[in-house]
């Protein structure tokens, strides 16, 4: 009794933290009406999100049959593709870059022939690496309480041993992302994995990955912070920061104000074309302006919530170094 009532209080903790946060997922789903409709009275052309992935599916075939993201994550933007497909579409030629990949939602959903993807998260970075070279699912997964915390806990041990590059910790990274409560991804000052069981009716878990090796072939993942990444003038950079909100701790350290500003600027002064999205917060608006970018608004659902709460979140699309043009009704 006393460790149920201690996992139902870690529960409550996480509900309580979830509750602060604005962030999206990397479930993916295309904007419900309701949200199209505000889109639309933003000023936003009705067509342009549909034409753009029939134009861009036209031109590369990869596009139409691309994959879905394997995890769910916090910030997601797959809903975002048929906006950034648009832009990408007369630069597809140039090496893709995103130094905050994420759930892999966008990569996805260009399907780039050459890409360079980082993210800080370790764990994440060493998922992708396996899922690239054929990861296997050999573990047990089962949506039930007692499972997931055995599983937890040999996650966390390999941790502790050194092992978490290993193939078995990516397997187990993929199941606490798809069972633990709303796909959050935390760690706690020891760096164990800390988030607890979630209530999910049923998880359809994937039973194989073989899809993913052909499509991520000529990918480059690395693991560290974006002034490290190695970069050409021409390459083409998405960058989607953690949101401007309180909830920012994806992985130890979080990302403070002081990072938001270091990234756009550092994004600025790239020579290339660059693409970049985040909540648009006044004092976000007010840097992306001050560095040069231009700016444009749009509506993004939210995904991940403990309230249910599913209304628009306004985000800000800024870009630089090329021109966003809007399409003409077919």
């Amino acid at each position: 009794m006393k460790a149920k009532a201690l996992i139902e209080a870690e529960r409550q903790q996480y509900a309580e933290r979830a509750t602060r946060q604005v962030a999206t997922s990397a479930v993916a789903s295309t904007p419900s009406p309701r949200s199209k409709q505000k889109g639309r009275q933003a000023g936003l052309n009705k067509s342009e999100p549909a034409n753009a992935l029939i134009v861009a599916a036209k031109s590369n075939p990869r596009v139409a049959a691309s994959l879905k993201p394997p995890l769910k994550w916090a910030g997601g933007k797959r809903w975002l593709v048929p906006h950034l497909a648009s832009l990408w579409q007369s630069h597809s030629f140039r090496r893709y870059v995103e130094p905050f990949c994420g759930g892999l939602a966008v990569p996805l959903g260009l399907v780039p022939k050459r890409a360079s993807l980082n993210d800080i998260n370790p764990h994440l970075v060493n998922f992708y690496a396996h899922l690239q070279r054929g990861l296997e699912l050999t573990i047990e997964m089962k949506n039930e309480e007692k499972s997931f915390y055995e599983h937890r806990s040999r996650f966390n041990q390999l941790i502790k041993d050194g092992e978490a590059h290993s193939a078995e910790a990516a397997q187990l990274f993929y199941y606490l992302n798809r069972t633990c409560f709303n796909g959050l991804c935390r760690f706690n000052q020891t760096g164990e994995f800390n988030v607890p069981f979630g209530k999910h009716k049923s998880i359809a878990y994937a039973r194989n990955f073989s899809g993913f090796p052909a499509v991520l072939k000529n990918w480059r993942f690395s693991c560290g912070d974006l002034e490290t990444l190695p970069i050409d003038p021409e390459d083409f950079i998405y960058a989607d920061p953690p949101y401007d909100v309180e909830f920012t701790t994806y992985s130890a350290g979080g990302f403070s104000w002081d990072d938001q500003v270091r990234t756009a600027e550092w994004l600025a002064a790239h020579p290339g074309p660059v693409v970049l999205s985040n909540q648009a917060t006044s004092r976000i608006v007010k840097l992306y302006k001050k560095l040069g970018f231009e700016m444009r608004y749009l509506e993004g659902p939210r995904r991940i919530s403990c309230t249910g709460d599913r209304s628009a979140a306004r985000e800000v699309l800024a870009t630089k170094g090329l021109k966003v043009e809007r399409r003409k009704i077919i």
